[in-house]
């Protein structure tokens, strides 16, 4: 297909398939498997805080239980942390056949993601116990800002922690925060190499190689291509390769360092998505009682972009790690880490804001930007154990310096080729369908692509730039009282400050604004164990969102700007961060010996001091939100042969209170959007024999609202996955994987206007896998 787009001075990933293709073939010819001697520390360490991270030694990665999260900032195993956390670990990513963060966070209930049309709205944008999350992922406990579609070729596993969380991460965090915890380096030699052919022309490789140089020193290479179209969708495809070298050294020994870098590149058609309309025949308004729900003119295929459209990115992330062990109880980390993250789309977005969707035609709108996003942080933190007055603490300190810089500017798309029928496209009435308008309308059943639109694309240079500092100073402590009660509380300290000014095309300052914002927030929790594996635990955590949290990327309500001044500056903000509070009772339960996992919680999480819109330019701290519920999970082994990983979320959503402006009022008792009442996931295995594996998933969403006016929503789904793995040989083994199984007409993604992402049909993949 051919692109109208500016071209990047990026490699190709074809390159890169074929370099990967030698280096299995090669690897699959000549490796073969040795031991390689590890050097153990002292037994009795008293840390066991970060056990992989000292001995460098792989863990075991067929369980789907995890014992323990990677941060130690987390001061006690799972089944003594007074909050939900969930860990994904690698055997469920490869076993599900996930192939992005969107895809492994399908497995988690209570999380949704959201659509945009703006900012970031192709990118991931996670909505956790329904609140806004896109800026609280995390890379290995440092913040990952920028707007990215996240890959997980160089992921060792996943943790989710819900529940306001500021007192871990820091701002934001209302919902919960997402850690992605990267493949690093480690004691041994490896070989892990795949490829996988698809439906829908997929064709993915890999190469994850560990290599130890000496007896305390290694490195890790992970490799990806992919390419593919999307099953039940016209013109969308996705195109991508990544890099991510590691080196460690000092393995085994008192002092550690650790070197990573990470790259991703990406060039899509993205996926415009499919127009509401409203469903009452003649009605211009959309109404609580019927809101609008997708329509896609008797045909789920169809496409309303055209091929000018593109959506690139590229992220680069390096990291450098030293960890030393200033005794056998006590560990002192510094993190240096450096990333920057670039978007660069045009993007086609079905427009119903006429009404048009009802006379069969869709408006073209063109949404734009050019983004990169830098963020430079240096986090240090001292953690292990201490005894206080005969008491064990098991603790964690830190401090916690970040630099962060976003640049945002568009395209100017030009489409009104025939300025006299201006006023008639704005209709897009059927009539005017075609060359009369320049292609701005098609038909709602039969949309055309490759329409000949006449219009001219020129980058426009006007935009906005966004610094911010942070400040932070943080503790956590699991005080052990007794071998029955444990005490865990963490504390924060943030210093914010954002400073924002926006530009013509010349470069000319036209406004703006700053904001300081200092906040404390924490955590406390009360466990009770009443048996060595088990805990009931009741806990209370606090965050905080101040104006600017995300840097301008996304629909965030978030503001800076403050009073103008005479000259219409807006020199400084007078809101203040947003207030959020959770209130939770859980317990949590090993059996099996250790092999499984049960956890169930009750919640509410109330949000205060909400921002909320008065009028076109000003917001107010006014609003209320409130999200109450029940969470239940089960992960691990029931037999030695048979696995599961499950959950089930209910959340009671509701704006209590939407500020003084009639229309935010009107919507006082809504659902929140994002959130449905009920959702559930299920993914079993079980080894039939020694060489094959079955297994599959249900997962289930109830209906979700795309505004809290509640006048959009998608409808619930519930898809069905299977897959299969056969061990060919101990060093080959192959698996298929087939997603949505019965080929299920979804929408996984509800915008809060004019339109909703529909996702992928039934999709088979094969892969094939070398391991030595």
């Amino acid at each position: 297909m051919s692109r109208q787009q500016p071209q990047l001075p990026v490699s190709s990933p074809r390159l890169l398939a074929s370099a990967i293709g030698v280096a299995i073939t090669a690897g699959s010819a000549g490796h073969m498997v040795f031991a390689a001697e590890k050097t153990e520390k002292a037994p009795n360490n008293a840390i066991s805080l970060d056990a992989t991270a000292i001995t460098g030694e792989a863990q075991d990665q067929t369980s789907y239980n995890v014992e323990k999260a990677s941060s130690p900032k987390y001061t006690a195993p799972l089944v003594n942390t007074p909050r939900s956390i969930t860990v994904i670990p690698q055997q469920v990513l490869k076993d599900t056949g996930a192939l992005n963060m969107q895809d492994a966070l399908r497995t988690v209930p209570g999380i949704t993601f959201g659509a945009g049309e703006g900012g970031n709205p192709q990118g991931d944008r996670p909505f956790i116990r329904g609140f806004d999350a896109q800026g609280d992922t995390y890379l290995d406990g440092v913040r990952d800002t920028g707007s990215q579609s996240r890959e997980i070729f160089a992921v060792e596993s996943i943790e989710v922690s819900k529940g306001p969380n500021s007192a871990i991460g820091g701002r934001g965090a209302a919902g919960g925060t997402i850690n992605l915890v990267s493949k690093k380096a480690h004691l041994g030699n490896s070989f892990d190499g795949g490829f996988t052919w698809g439906s829908d022309q997929t064709q993915r490789y890999t190469m994850d190689g560990n290599y130890q140089f000496t007896d305390s020193a290694a490195g890790r290479l992970n490799l990806m291509s992919h390419e593919s179209n999307v099953a039940g969708r016209d013109s969308v495809d996705y195109d991508r390769w990544g890099i991510a070298p590691s080196l460690v050294f000092g393995l085994g020994t008192d002092t550690r360092v650790n070197l990573d870098y990470y790259h991703l590149e990406s060039n899509d058609t993205p996926d415009s998505g499919i127009p509401y309309s409203i469903p009452v025949a003649g009605s211009a308004t959309r109404t609580k009682a019927n809101p609008d729900k997708p329509n896609d003119g008797g045909d789920s295929s169809n496409f309303y972009g055209l091929d000018r459209d593109f959506r690139k990115g590229r992220t680069d992330t390096a990291t450098f790690a030293i960890e030393h062990d200033l005794n056998d109880v006590l560990t002192i980390k510094n993190t240096l880490r450096h990333g920057s993250s670039m978007q660069d789309y045009i993007l086609t977005q079905p427009d119903d804001s006429k009404g048009n969707v009802n006379n069969g035609s869709v408006w073209r709108r063109a949404n734009t930007r050019v983004s990169n996003t830098e963020t430079t942080t240096n986090q240090t933190d001292l953690f292990g154990d201490v005894y206080i007055a005969g008491f064990k603490n098991s603790f964690s300190t830190g401090i916690e310096f970040s630099r962060e810089e976003s640049q945002k500017s568009s395209y100017d798309v030009n489409t009104d080729t025939t300025p006299a029928t201006a006023a008639a496209t704005n209709t897009c009435r059927p009539a005017i369908i075609g060359a009369p308008s320049g292609y701005n309308c098609t038909s709602l059943s039969n949309p055309n692509p490759n329409d000949p639109w006449n219009g001219a694309i020129s980058r426009n240079y006007a935009g906005t730039d966004t610094k911010a500092n942070t400040y932070a100073l943080y503790v956590f402590d699991t005080l052990e009282l007794s071998e029955q009660w444990l005490v865990n509380m963490g504390l924060r300290y943030d210093h914010f400050d954002t400073k924002y000014k926006t530009y013509n095309a010349a470069g000319t300052t036209t406004s703006k604004g700053d904001d300081v914002s200092e906040f404390v927030t924490g955590q406390f929790g009360v466990v009770y164990k009443p048996a060595e594996n088990g805990s009931i635990y009741a806990s209370y955590a606090t965050s905080a969102t101040p104006p600017g949290a995300t840097l301008g990327e996304g629909q965030d309500g978030n503001p800076l700007g403050g009073t103008p001044d005479r000259n219409g500056n807006l020199l400084s903000s007078d809101m203040e961060p947003e207030t959020t509070k959770n209130y939770e009772i859980g317990t949590k339960w090993d059996f099996l010996n250790d092999r499984l996992s049960l956890t169930a919680d009750i919640f509410r999480t109330e949000k205060e001091n909400a921002r909320v819109q008065v009028n076109t330019t000003s917001y107010e701290n006014a609003g209320k939100t409130r999200v109450q519920g029940l969470e239940l999970s089960a992960t691990g082994k029931i037999t030695e042969k048979w696995q599961v990983f499950a959950g089930y979320a209910y959340m009671d959503s509701e704006q209590v209170d939407g500020g003084d402006l009639p229309a935010n009022k009107a919507n006082n008792g809504n659902q929140l959007p994002n959130t449905p009442k009920n959702s559930a996931s299920l993914w079993t295995t079980y080894q039939v024999t020694p060489k094959l594996t079955i297994g599959g998933g249900a997962f289930y969403v109830d209906d979700v609202f795309g505004s809290t006016a509640n006048t959009t929503m998608v409808d619930s789904y519930v898809r069905y996955d299977a897959m299969a793995a056969y061990k060919l040989t101990k060093n080959i083994d192959l698996q298929l994987n087939v997603q949505n199984l019965t080929d299920e007409t979804y929408y996984d993604k509800a915008f809060s206007t004019h339109f909703a992402n529909q996702a992928a049909g039934r999709t088979a993949l094969l892969s094939t896998n070398f391991h030595f």
